[in-house]
């Protein structure tokens, strides 16, 4: 993998409709909520990257049978088999979201045996918000190393409030509470598209779940859970940063399938831009028209509803062409700022203070060798080639995998100059002709 790489070419003008995949940040855990349920449960729109083949390789060391059919992306999970509540420490290491089995382990065995998550680096990104809750809801948790045992007779209905609105703690709680007997309260929960995406899943299993005012979720725990079938939401952040693509190299592009109603910030500032922003009925769909001169914006990373932190690295390589001066501030993960090195490889003008960057916007970037350090950086690091003068070739592309089904494929489907050199070193360019995921091209 260590010698896959992507070349991207300047590819100005980007311009046609585009379908959407299903999203990412929702599917890993309704994945794992399927552990809830006895029998076979069927996901539609589920995206084909490397971090779902991940938590289907963790499913399946659990007992699980499980069948995909990648082209249609339709997942079948028969959880009748699963047997077993310890997870390799292999599997583990792979992504981040493969701690989100803990909670529905806890519900299904009352133990689970897990090594610490890896995943991107962008942060610290410590368990201790789901280790602290599940031991007030009754679980004795030990750790040795990189190792953690949790055990518990009976998890307990109590009232929890996070100290961070996390999503994963959030989605770990609600599994672990669904079938705890009595009224479970989570105070300052998060309330991300993609988590009440989960909760619409964990509702047609039969849990009994409201969400209260004050970012309160409620949940009255029942005695069992049943298989179901399901559509995911779409991808919200891949909208993005394919609004992002046709936004820096002065194009168009409609993406009819956009969950706009989740992105009101993040288009906001699009228009705050200078680019022509037109929605959907009922808040779905997008069509962008770049302008000529795009003006530089400020913005501040946090929890839904504000920017999200997914779109934080994209639209910072954004920034680095914009007429002006942006301060982009990130405030959920420490150590989301790794682009910015590969950034300034490229000619961009960017000063980092702590989780401050500070953008100068400039007539070019230029092409050079730049290496991806987490998913989002590295679809940056494409955005930026896009635009900047000659070849770009960024490495560190399992990143982009896990992150994206063929977004590379999207590109080239509005024109984009994008080259996937595989491992064995023959070059795959995707010829838009034939391209599955274009609509039309205008």
């Amino acid at each position: 993998m260590s010698n896959e790489y992507i070349v991207v070419d300047q590819s100005l003008g980007l311009c046609g409709d585009i379908q959407l995949s299903g999203a990412k940040n929702a599917v890993l855990v309704i994945m794992a909520s399927l552990l809830l349920t006895n029998g076979k449960s069927i996901i539609k729109n589920v995206p084909n990257s490397k971090d779902v083949s991940s938590m289907i390789k963790l499913l399946e060391t659990l007992g699980a049978k499980i069948s995909f059919d990648a082209k249609n992306n339709i997942l079948e999970v028969d959880t009748s088999f699963v047997d077993k509540y310890a997870v390799p420490a292999e599997i583990m290491k792979k992504m981040r979201a493969s701690v989100l089995v803990m909670g529905s382990l806890l519900t299904r065995f009352g133990s689970v045996d897990i090594a610490l998550p890896g995943g991107c680096v962008i942060g610290k990104r410590p368990i201790n918000y789901h280790l602290k809750n599940f031991e007030k809801m009754g679980v004795r948790v030990s750790t040795s190393g990189d190792f953690i045992s949790a055990r518990t007779k009976k998890l307990e209905a109590k009232k929890l409030v996070l100290e961070y609105p996390s999503v994963g703690a959030t989605e770990n709680i609600l599994m672990a509470a669904v079938c705890a007997k009595g009224t479970t309260k989570i105070v300052n929960a998060a309330l991300e598209p993609e988590v009440l995406d989960f909760i619409d899943v964990l509702k047609k299993m039969g849990a009994n779940i409201a969400i209260l005012p004050a970012a309160t979720i409620e949940i009255e725990g029942v005695e069992t859970l049943q298989p179901i079938e399901h559509e995911v939401m779409f991808d919200r952040l891949e909208t993005g940063s394919l609004l992002l693509a046709a936004a820096v190299t002065g194009g168009q592009i409609y993406i009819p399938q956009a969950p706009v109603y989740a992105m009101d910030i993040f288009l906001m500032k699009l228009e705050e831009m200078g680019h022509d922003i037109q929605v959907g009925a009922d808040d779905v769909g997008v069509r962008l028209k770049a302008t000529a001169c795009p003006k530089a914006v400020s913005f501040k990373t946090g929890p839904y509803p504000g920017f999200p932190t997914d779109l934080q690295a994209p639209m910072m390589a954004v920034q680095c062409v914009a007429e002006g001066q942006s301060i982009i501030e990130e405030t959920v993960f420490e150590n989301r700022l790794l682009h910015v090195r590969e950034l300034q490889k490229m000619g961009a003008q960017i000063k980092v203070y702590h989780n401050k960057a500070i953008i100068t916007g400039v007539e070019e970037l230029y092409g050079a060798p730049v290496i991806a350090t987490d998913i989002r950086a590295s679809c940056a690091l494409v955005i930026a080639g896009l635009v900047a003068e000659g070849q770009t070739i960024m490495s560190g592309v399992h990143h982009w995998r896990r992150g994206y089904q063929f977004l590379e494929k999207k590109l080239c489907a509005l024109g984009a100059d994008v080259e996937f050199v595989t491992g064995d070193d023959e070059m795959s360019f995707f010829d838009c002709s034939n391209n599955v995921y274009k609509v039309d091209q205008k």
